[in-house]
């Protein structure tokens, strides 16, 4: 049969010269006596017929052997070494100087199925697969004790140190074959065994305290730490003691040691943890010589080290200074040569003298040749333009290797959008350290560039929707090309948006175009936008009344066009940008607020400059490290300059109508402010900081401060009633192109924190008209659930506190609207960034008497980052 003779040809293959030996090389064991073999004869062969098991012992009627002898021994051992049998005796009927020999066998079964019960679905198929528990794998006592061991060491590695396996076989049952058997395993898993105490012997320098905080997964019971739970894993446990020794080297014992560890139960469930510590002797630094440096003086290299004779000696320290393993970023040794060229350099430092207390060393230093790049490559990119790729690469073919352009190039690759972050990798090739060249390819992985804008919310008194089609790595120059439509023009890195944006009281429609490379050679960002906005009279505090007031209206109808460069001085994380924006509002019926002039018009011309840095690293939904910051000032023309109008009279002559209680007077108000503002004159400063900070394990902190200012260049002719700061609720913003700037402070209804300095008898929103100063601080603790392309997860707590003011003489950027809370954000490419936010406003609003706002819920639907 095909598996008998596949059994047999494995078996002679693996034993035929052993078996041609033996069969020369018999000999007597003690007294034994040579026979002649005469019947040879099997019992108990089921899946393997007789003739098949005694080719297997290679005897054969008529052969010489001794009994008891060596090669009988072997014929025995070499059938348990097949793991085909459970049980082997063999018997000899000895008549004469012949023997007849009789192979008494029980075949070991075959596993038919496994059942595993105790632990989840998932988990069994993992121990089924480790163990090749397949159907049709002999189930002998080794694979039974294998497997029980391996569950066993298993659970106690995550902490189930009390746990038991048992492991039975018995004769399956749904099937005709004889020699198949069911496995069933159980498992019963204790409870996680907790540490009790963690004791120190021998420590005398360092403290228990202070040994036991440097165990950042291993931890003893203590009733007011709820964050991290006292469970005991070996494998934690093991990485936490060479953390101690570390903590021993960051305070000069070089030569401290953890000679043992003993557990010990002191409960059920519970267990001691005792460790026996060798300090040592404490060690200073004494001389440091360089050696082999010729690129960078002694004096260059002793500062980069930062490490001076007479400190305590730092093993940890040492080692990062010279390389910082896992972080190309990190100021070391290692990354000024390869930063420099020398691609092929090696750093070691050597102990050459210890003498009392101090250590001297040598960095000896093999610089090797400078490395230069051979060939670029790019992978991976099925829709973007190769084009589009090459011109943000740093690398480029003949250049000196620097493994910062490789890490820029890597992380501007990755702010595009384009492709996914957390599979951007540059892969070295054939680097040769002999003609001093290597070839780099970046393996790209395109991600969804396009995305449909759902976004929804409460806002400004009501629900606000929002539907928008955002393409960005969108190809206007095959607009009509229809070969180029699959389904849409794509691969030349540009952006465009529609967006139609629409609630009880309004309506807005906006289109943009940002080419990112205008002409193609530089990174000059050319952006063009068109938007128009319809907003009708709504009585916020009695929306029950229904439908908004359309006699009475406000039109807003703009357009801008920027240019943004990225610069190279300072350094290339610097942008720089400008941009012209006019808008045209038109008021029909309009007395609402500050817009004293129902009916008017007004112009607004203005000019933005901003100055922006961006050192994030390269995934731009979830940055673990770096920062950003924007300054921008928005200025129109001081018409007030030359236009002859004297505004110093216009305004006593405003102060005095308004003093009147009249119809006239009212409109005089309304007339004179309609000159006021009919070309707008402010100022606008804003400054945005947000840093990034990776902290234990995959948490990152996020710290932002924010700060913005509206004012007026003549004090006469006031600050208009646009351009002006709304804080409080989720940020949507949009609806109202007015220039407005819709600050998010959760924990607080949308664009309800009014200014501190405004009269506290102010408590509609009807009457917020927005403040000309505010400032917020905000941070935000997260951690990622899933950073993969088609979703990206991340949990987050925040805290954060903010203020708005309409001077600065009552300006007190102490007096704040705190909140606090948690929520999650969802990044799907098809549709941005989705989330939901709860947070609990500690303070009253603005404007209310009372206790704190309480919760609020906050969703964001749409992208903002």
């Amino acid at each position: 049969m095909p598996k008998q003779a596949g059994l047999i040809l494995a078996f002679l293959l693996s034993c035929l010269t052993h078996t041609i030996a033996t069969a020369q090389q018999d000999l007597p064991v003690s007294n034994g006596k040579q026979y002649e073999i005469g019947e040879i004869s099997v019992v108990g062969a089921k899946q393997y017929n007789e003739q098949t098991v005694i080719a297997f012992t290679r005897l054969r009627s008529g052969d010489l052997v001794y009994l008891p002898g060596d090669r009988i021994s072997n014929v025995i051992k070499k059938l348990w070494d097949l793991d085909l049998f459970s049980d082997i005796n063999l018997y000899a009927t000895i008549n004469g100087d012949k023997v007849d020999l009789k192979f008494e066998i029980e075949e070991v079964p075959e596993l038919n199925k496994v059942t595993i019960n105790g632990i989840k679905e998932k988990k069994a198929k993992d121990i089924i697969k480790d163990n090749d528990l397949n159907k049709g794998t002999k189930v002998t006592e080794n694979l039974i004790t294998k497997t029980k061991f391996y569950i066993e060491n298993k659970y106690k590695k995550e902490g189930y140190l009390n746990s038991k396996v048992t492991i039975i076989t018995r004769p399956a049952t749904d099937t005709v074959e004889t020699q198949k058997v069911d496995m069933l395993v159980n498992v019963e898993l204790s409870d996680r065994v907790k540490i009790e105490d963690i004791e120190f012997i021998g420590n005398e320098q360092l403290s228990d305290a202070k040994l036991r905080k440097q165990m950042k997964n291993t931890k003893q019971k203590n009733i007011i730490r709820f964050w991290k739970r006292s469970k005991y894993i070996a494998e934690n446990f093991a990485e936490d003691k060479v953390s101690v020794v570390d903590k021993y080297k960051e305070n000069g014992f070089r030569d401290a040691r953890i000679i043992s560890d003993t557990l010990i139960h002191s409960g059920e469930d519970l267990i001691t943890l005792k460790l026996y510590v060798e300090e040592g002797n404490k060690y200073h630094i004494g001389d440091i010589d360089f050696l082999g440096n010729t690129v960078y003086s002694d004096k260059e290299l002793a500062r980069q080290l930062g490490l001076e004779k007479g400190d305590v000696y730092n093993g940890v320290l040492l080692k990062e200074r010279i390389s910082k393993d896992g972080d190309p970023n990190a100021d070391d040794l290692s990354n000024l040569y390869k930063n420099s060229g020398y691609l092929f350099s090696t750093i070691n430092p050597v102990e050459t003298k210890v003498e009392n207390d101090t250590i001297d060393f040598e960095i000896r230093i093999t610089e090797g040749k400078l490395a230069y790049f051979d060939r670029i490559t790019i992978t991976g990119n099925d829709k973007t333009k190769d084009r589009v790729i090459y011109r943000n690469l740093r690398t480029r073919p003949g250049q000196r290797y620097s493994q910062a352009a490789v890490l820029q190039t890597t992380r501007e690759l990755g702010q595009t959008g384009f492709f996914d972050p957390e599979q951007l990798n540059p892969q070295f090739l054939n680097a040769n350290p002999y003609d001093g060249t290597i070839d780099i390819n970046y393996a790209l992985v395109e991600q969804g560039a396009s995305q449909i804008e759902l976004q929804g919310g409460y806002g400004g008194g009501g629900f606000v929707g929002t539907l928008g089609l955002s393409f960005n790595n969108f190809s206007i120059q095959n607009l009509f090309n229809k070969d180029a439509y699959q389904p849409l023009p794509m691969g030349d890195g540009q952006k465009f948006s529609l967006r139609a944006q629409a609630s009880t009281f309004y309506q807005t429609y906006s289109a943009s175009l940002t080419e990112p490379w205008l002409g193609g050679k530089k990174p000059v960002q050319l952006q063009l936008s068109f938007s128009h906005s319809i907003q009708y009279r709504f009585d916020f505090n009695n929306r029950s009344r229904g439908r908004p007031d359309k006699d009475s209206r406000f039109l807003i109808t703009g357009g801008s066009i920027g240019l943004a460069k990225r610069l190279e001085v300072p350094d290339n994380y610097f942008t720089i940008s400008h941009a012209i924006s006019f808008q045209h509002f038109d008021l029909k019926n309009y007395n609402v607020g500050l817009f004293t002039f129902g009916n008017g018009s007004s112009e607004n011309l203005a000019y933005t400059v901003g100055i922006s840095r961006n050192e994030t690293d390269i995934n731009p939904i979830f940055p673990r490290t770096g920062s950003k910051f924007s300054l921008t000032a928005k200025l129109t023309p001081p018409y007030s300059l030359w236009n002859g109008t004297d505004y110093k009279a216009l305004a006593d002559e405003r102060a005095a109508a308004s003093i009147e209680a009249t119809q006239a007077g009212r409109e005089r108000v309304a007339e004179i402010d309609q000159e006021r503002f009919n070309w707008l004159e402010y100022y606008k400063v804003k400054f945005e900081g947000q840093w990034f900070t990776s902290l234990v394990g995959k948490f990152v902190l996020s710290s932002k401060v924010d700060f913005g200012f509206l004012g007026a260049y003549n004090n006469d002719r006031g600050i208009p009633p646009f351009d002006r700061f709304y804080l409080g609720g989720d940020g949507l913003g949009g609806y109202a192109l007015d220039g407005r700037e819709v600050i998010r402070l959760r924990g607080y209804p949308n664009q309800s924190v009014l200014p501190q300095d405004r009269s506290q008898t102010t408590t509609s929103l009807d009457r917020n008209d927005g403040a000309t100063i505010f400032n917020k601080f905000e941070f935000e603790l997260r951690y990622p659930i899933t950073l993969k392309p088609s979703a990206s997860i991340y949990a987050l707590m925040f805290a954060e506190a903010g203020a708005s003011f309409d001077n600065f003489r009552n300006y007190n950027p102490f007096l704040m609207n705190r909140s606090a809370g948690a929520g999650v954000r969802i990044y799907m490419p098809a549709f941005g960034l989705l989330g939901i936010d709860f947070g609990y406003g500690f303070d009253p609003i603005p404007g209310t008497v009372g206790g704190p706002n309480g919760w609020e819920t906050h969703f964001i639907i749409g992208q903002q980052f």
